[in-house]
């Protein structure tokens, strides 16, 4: 739940100062992952002659910080100011790293910040992330060779790793290579992580590796794009001594800015960048020897405007207004004739028809998208639908069977418990999709098949946008499967209808931002909220609170308005601000039911009902109502979560929190 990050600029001069602010632009462009310490390592002047020095190359600076990426900033130009660091220095070739941090393994500290190194000298730096699962055993063994672990983390034993690996080949051979150094040290770890190498020992050098972990290289030809040519063989990209600027991150949306042209490492692939040229290997850990890979450059289709405000205060409150573009983007050419095309899902469409069941594995805000999706996804293809939080399967060792279609949904498609989830489910047999946001994230390259929900990039930690594009990706894919059911022939027809105007619908819910805002004043006193939904809109009961969980940090709770006798009527006072979601579908009567037991309480009441409804939903008055427009009752979710997404976001506001980046969460959850 890091971000790591990389730059290498060859044969074209750059300034120190240059090479600084492309590291914290990366960084800030990643701090979505962690935010509660970052760091950075570059190269110094040289001081020593060649014959004195320890290392072939320059001695780094590390800069390491707890706090904000803005704490990192201050201090490292402060500490240039009082060490007299030559700002103005320009390097042909030169590596640096960076790295921003989500706490897992010692508290947020300098001494725990990224990059950790080997020790005097900062022979080997390194940033990582992912979690090193048997770390507690190398740093035994590291221990008793004499090494001192300086901070509380899994990755400080990588570097020190590295250079016991260099020391003993250095004693027993004389000459070892950087990607033998790092492939020995590979072979020693356990867990998933993607990590990237910084040496003075191999200056103007870099590598990279991953196992489970997104890694991204970025390439910039200065002289002209690549246009995602493929490597002829692994050098032929970049042997040409043309100058150009390289890249590795943790996501894409940090290189958009400076290129077009990538490529997403696979696990156990190393990466090599010296002399300028890319060299990529595969690791195994049964062979001595690495084998040599072609790979090509994929074209990003993103912009730098989408990873930009633009003209609003918070990442979250864009995305939130962005939901009819990206519902829009999510339908785009896939709605055709009253039919649904969905190119990932159609080899596998009979097989799916035919499983023994559906089984729904997601965490957090991707789980109850699939929990939305679940009354049409029966009801259209008449298969049973199951539902799974992802870290519960694996605890129980739930059973997934040869016959079933598991439906993986992560935004980023990096999630570890969904991830890890997926290799339960792969190693027993069932066939496995994938519902995710990011293209070339691990789950949509493990999955059998899949649908892209084509949101746009999601900075703010809080999922807005990717949860109502899962809804409607998971619509879509409920019609494809049951499109051979001439029973529900007329359904169908109904909600493609209603999907083709769903975005209007949102821009007009999206209205109610005034509205919401006010209400929003009236609690920010409040200590607690909760939120009653049944049938379509138990999920968005659970999705609404938890966004005020989230960003808020007011305690809420989503609840099924049918288990409300069963124990949560007892909270019920004058005091509870209480939401009812009582829009029109089958559960209508129900919930009209619901609201005059609560008010017969005395019940603080906020009734979420269709445009018209109030009278019938609360006739003496004492409600206050969040009308929204009616649309097709299985679609209904997308609408009624906006109004509470806006909600959890002027709460926070006016409470004074931080609305993308909220206490103690990162958005891309890499560890169990």
């Amino acid at each position: 739940m890091c971000g790591i990050f990389a730059y290498l600029n060859y044969n074209v001069s750059r300034e120190r100062r240059y090479i600084l602010e492309v590291l914290f632009n990366g960084l800030r462009r990643l701090e979505y992952r962690g935010y509660d310490s970052s760091g950075i390592a570059l190269d110094a002047d040289r001081t020593a002659s060649p014959s004195d020095a320890p290392y072939a190359g320059a001695p780094p600076l590390v800069y390491r910080q707890e706090g904000k990426i803005e704490n990192l900033v201050r201090s490292v130009y402060s500490e240039v100011d009082e060490k007299d660091v030559n700002l103005d220095a320009a390097f042909n070739v030169h590596a640096g790293i960076a790295h921003t941090r989500w706490a897992t393994h010692g508290v947020p500290a300098p001494r725990n910040s990224h990059p950790q190194s080997s020790g005097a000298g900062d022979e080997f730096l390194v940033v990582q992330n992912g979690i090193i699962t048997n770390y507690e055993v190398l740093k035994e063994t590291l221990t008793r060779h004499g090494f001192t672990f300086e901070s509380d983390t899994d990755t400080e034993v990588i570097p020190k790793l590295a250079k016991f690996v260099f020391d003993k080949s250095h004693d027993e051979e004389g000459v070892v290579t950087f990607s033998q150094v790092v492939m020995e040290v590979m072979r020693q770890l356990e867990g998933a992580y993607a990590l990237i190498f910084k040496s003075p020992h191999y200056p103007n050098e870099l590598i990279a590796c991953k196992r489970g972990s997104t890694l991204i290289l970025g390439v910039n030809e200065l002289s002209g794009q690549q246009n995602g040519k493929a490597f002829h063989d692994v050098k032929a990209l970049t042997t040409n001594g043309k100058p150009k600027e390289l890249f590795f991150s943790s996501d894409l949306c940090a290189i958009v800015e400076h290129t077009k042209n990538y490529l997403a490492l696979e696990d156990n692939e190393i990466v090599h960048i010296k002399d300028g040229s890319v060299s990529i290997l595969k690791f195994d850990p049964h062979k001595e020897k690495p084998a040599s890979v072609q790979r090509a450059l994929s074209v990003l289709e993103m912009e730098v405007e989408q990873i930009k405000k633009g003209n609003y205060d918070h990442f979250m409150q864009k995305e939130i207004h962005e939901q009819p573009h990206s519902l829009t983007t999510t339908m785009r050419g896939r709605l055709k004739d009253g039919e649904v095309l969905l190119g990932g899902l159609k080899e596998h469409l009979k097989t799916i028809r035919r499983c023994r069941r559906v089984v729904f594995i997601g965490c957090g805000t991707s789980y109850n998208a699939a929990l939305a999706a679940r009354p049409f996804v029966e009801e259209l293809t008449g298969i049973p639908v199951t539902m799974e939080v992802a870290s519960d399967l694996l605890d129980r060792q739930g059973p997934i069977y040869r016959e079933d279609t598991a439906v993986f949904v992560s935004q980023s498609g990096e999630t570890a418990d969904t991830l890890l989830a997926l290799d339960y489910a792969l190693e027993n047999g069932a066939l496995c999709v994938g519902i995710t946001n990011t293209v070339g994230s691990t789950l949509s390259r493990k999955t059998h098949c899949g649908v892209h929900i084509n949101a746009g990039c999601e900075i703010g930690v809080a999922s807005t946008k990717a949860y109502t594009s899962q809804i409607v990706a998971m619509a879509m894919m409920a019609l494809a499967i049951g499109s051979d059911q001439i029973s529900t022939h007329a359904r169908r027809n109904a909600i493609i209808s209603g999907l083709t105007s769903l975005p209007s619908f949102v821009s007009e819910v999206l209205k109610l931002d005034a509205e919401m805002k006010e209400l929003a004043s009236s609690l920010i006193d409040s200590e607690s909220l909760l939120v009653f939904g049944r049938g379509y809109n138990y999920a968005t009961a659970l999705e609404g609170a938890l966004k005020v969980k989230e960003v808020a940090l007011m305690h809420s709770e989503g609840m099924l308005a049918g288990e409300m006798k069963h124990g949560p009527l007892a909270l019920v006072d004058e005091n509870l601000p209480i939401i009812v979601i009582a829009t029109r579908d089958a559960c209508f009567s129900k919930q009209q039911s619901v609201i005059q037991q609560l008010l017969s309480r005395r019940g603080r009441l906020i009734v979420m009902c269709s445009k018209g409804d109030a009278s019938d939903v609360c006739s003496n008055g004492s409600c206050r109502f969040i009308e929204v427009p009616g649309v097709a009752d299985c679609l209904q979710p997308v609408i009624n979560i906006i109004p509470l997404q806006l909600l959890a976001y002027h709460l926070t506001v006016l409470r004074g929190f931080n609305v993308d980046q909220p206490r103690n969460l990162a958005k891309s959850v890499t560890t169990q």
